[in-house]
């Protein structure tokens, strides 16, 4: 009886503020769609990749390979599923989610990332804000995402197991020993949820995946706590010819 209440005013609403493009604005037929122009300009990720740390090939070069960089320093954890290269539209929605409040963005990524979800993974962990900056910009982008993650796929997510437990310069602009140097040390698994993370394929949820040095000092918390495995799932990575543009 509600619902055949409430779907002509859901029709007056639709006609009124029709569905608009995550990259342009310009209307589309449908929510968190993309129009013909916005998504040709993103590049989806997947394989052929390195077996390790999943950066994507040009071509398959077999089961099992690795790239250069992982294999001289092979990565702790076991691979970076990203939805999307880095690039001008996957950069504008990032920003707009975390500094323009446009919250409903990270329904848009989520929904881009759940075809990479890993199958064996049991627990989502969001990527944590200090206190100071949740309370300065009110949510947690990270969360936000792994929370329409959890909802679609039945994975439990704790928002609460990794901290950071000292505010860090922002990283926008810093290379990649500065931005290591800069979260060394600061992610720590709370004492009371050490037991939830034991044992446990976590899946490290974050927005864009840069350098990696935020993920690794959250992946080596994480497998320090217990955890069986760590795998990052964002919305855009940045690729290792772009990373230190």
């Amino acid at each position: 009886m509600l619902r055949s209440i409430l779907r002509p005013l859901r029709w007056i609403a639709d006609y009124a503020l029709p569905p608009r493009c995550p990259g342009c604005g310009v209307p589309v037929a449908e929510d968190h769609q993309f129009c013909g122009t916005c998504w040709s300009a993103l590049r989806f990720l997947g394989p052929p990749w390195c077996a390790a740390c999943h950066v994507p090939f040009a071509f398959d070069r077999g089961e099992g390979a690795i790239c250069a960089t992982c294999a001289g320093t092979p990565p702790r954890h076991a691979g970076v599923r990203a939805a999307v290269a880095y690039g001008d539209v996957a950069g504008a929605l990032a920003v707009r989610l975390k500094h323009g409040g446009r919250i409903a963005l990270a329904n848009t990524m989520a929904r881009a990332m759940l075809r990479l979800m890993p199958a064996q993974g049991d627990l989502l962990v969001p990527v944590p804000l200090h206190r100071g900056r949740l309370w300065r910009r009110g949510f947690n982008q990270a969360a936000l995402i792994a929370d329409v993650v959890s909802q679609r796929t039945g994975v439990p997510r704790d928002h609460h197991a990794l901290q950071r437990r000292r505010a860090t310069p922002l990283l926008r602009g810093l290379g990649r020993r500065a931005r290591a140097r800069a979260v060394a040390g600061v992610f720590v698994v709370d004492r009371a949820r050490r037991e939830s993370i034991r044992g446990r394929a976590v899946v490290l949820v974050d927005d864009v995946y840069t350098t990696g040095a935020t993920t690794t000092a959250c992946t080596r918390a994480l497998l320090a706590a217990g955890a069986r495995s760590v795998t990052i799932l964002c919305w855009a990575r940045v690729l290792p010819d772009a990373a230190d543009d």
